[in-house]
């Protein structure tokens, strides 16, 4: 048995993978690999925030570009505002934390 089509229909439906992923890189980063890796850093951080009594996940947006970590949102006191960005800083391939979480304690 021929091996050679299907190898070519292999190859030709890895390239339009690979394509098809190029297209969800954002401009500004260099490479689909760094896409996933910033992809990756975002999970990691809300995972962290979830799981965390002081950092509130639900109140702060998470986004990674090349490896710098923004955090958004509001947080109830300057405790939590730290706390979040602690907890991206321990994040693995971190490179930097933007903490733009504004404190804005809870009204009564």
């Amino acid at each position: 048995m021929n091996s050679q089509p299907r190898l070519l229909a292999l190859l030709i439906a890895a390239a339009a993978a690979c394509t098809s992923v190029g297209c969800a890189v954002t401009s500004g980063q260099s490479s689909v690999g760094e896409y996933v890796d910033d992809a990756t850093i975002t999970t990691r951080v809300k995972a962290r925030l979830a799981q965390d009594p002081v950092a509130s996940a639900m109140r702060t947006q998470v986004e990674t570009q090349n490896g710098v970590v923004q955090l958004s949102g509001f947080a109830a006191s300057e405790a939590e505002r730290a706390q979040a960005a602690e907890l991206a800083r321990t994040v693995p391939h971190v490179k930097g934390v933007r903490n733009d979480i504004i404190v804005r304690p809870p009204s009564n």
